[in-house]
C-alpha cells in the first residue's frame, strides 16, 4: 500500500532509513548547541528522535494541528508562523524538511528567526529540487515524500538567512540515493558518496547562527560643529604700549 501522509511514508524502510541517516548527521552537530530551549518546528519521525543528542535542558516539538492528526507524537500543537513563544528566548531551532511542507516557508524562517536569542543557531534540512528525488516529487499528485508541497534550493534559503543577519557556519550535501524502496540503502551510505554509489546528492543541511549587531548612538552634528568652532578660536595678541 502506497503512503498517503508524511508519518506513514517515515514508517516505511526508505523513511526509516533517511531518519537514521539524519539522526546521525545531527548527532555531531548537535554537539555544540548549549543552552536552555531547543525547538524542532515540525514534525519529522517520532517525537525527539532528531533530538536525541542535543545537550539543551529542554527539547521542545512544535506542529501544526495537522500533523498531530496524521500521527506523529508533538508537545505544542501551533502555526508555525505564529509561534506562543515570546521573542529571544530560545537558544536553537530545527527545521528538519519543515519549509517543504508549509503554505509559506518564508514567514517560518521570519519567525524562527523572532524566537531565537542573538548569537542563537538555526538547523535546517531540506531536500534538492534537482535531484532524483526532486523529479519523482515534482511527478507525484500527492508530492514525494507525500505531503510534500515544495522544494527549496539551499541558494534560496541562504538568501533568507543573509537578510536576517545570519551567518552560514555548515553546509553539507547528503542523501545519496534513490526514491525507490528497491534500492536498499542504509543510513551510512546515504550520507558518503562512493564508487559504488555514484548518484548525486538530494539533501541538503545548513547550519546558521543569529548575530546581532548593535547600534552605536551618533553625536549630533550640532555639539561636533561647536566643539570644533570653538576650540579654534586664536587668542588675543597682546601689545606692547608705545
Amino acid at each position: 500500500m502506497t503512503p498517503t501522509n508524511p508519518a506513514d511514508w517515515l514508517s516505511s524502510a526508505l523513511g526509516r532509513q533517511l531518519l537514521g541517516a539524519e539522526r546521525e548527521l545531527l548527532r555531531g552537530l548537535l554537539d555544540d548547541v548549549f543552552g536552555l530551549d531547543l525547538l524542532q518546528l515540525g514534525s519529522w519521525g517520532a517525537s525527539r528522535e532528531l533530538l536525541s543528542q542535543s545537550r539543551t535542558r529542554r527539547q521542545t516539538v512544535i506542529a501544526p494541528a495537522a500533523a498531530h492528526a496524521s500521527g506523529f507524537e508533538v508537545d505544542v500543537v501551533a502555526q508555525l508562523s505564529q509561534l506562543p513563544i515570546q521573542t529571544a528566548t530560545v537558544d536553537a531551532v530545527l527545521l528538519p524538511h519543515t519549509l517543504e511542507f508549509e503554505p509559506d516557508p518564508h514567514a517560518v524562517v521570519r519567525e524562527a528567526d523572532r524566537v531565537l536569542t542573538g548569537e542563537g543557531q538555526l538547523i535546517v534540512l531540506g531536500f534538492r529540487p534537482a535531484s532524483l528525488w526532486g523529479l519523482r516529487s515534482h511527478g507525484s499528485r500527492l508530492g514525494y515524500p507525500p505531503g510534500l508541497q515544495q522544494m527549496l534550493g539551499v541558494g534560496r534559503v541562504r538568501d533568507w538567512l543573509a537578510l536576517l543577519g545570519y551567518e552560514v557556519v555548515l553546509q553539507r550535501r547528503y542523501l545519496f540515493a534513490a526514491p525507490w524502496g528497491h534500492d536498499d540503502p542504509t543510513p551510512r551510505r546515504m550520507l558518503r558518496r562512493g564508487l559504488f554509489n555514484p548518484l548525486p546528492a538530494a539533501a541538503w543541511l545548513l547550519k546558521a547562527r543569529k548575530h546581532v549587531y548593535r547600534m552605536m548612538p551618533l553625536k549630533h552634528r550640532f555639539f561636533r560643529e561647536r566643539r570644533r568652532v570653538f576650540g579654534g578660536l586664536p587668542e588675543p595678541v597682546k601689545r606692547n604700549p608705545s
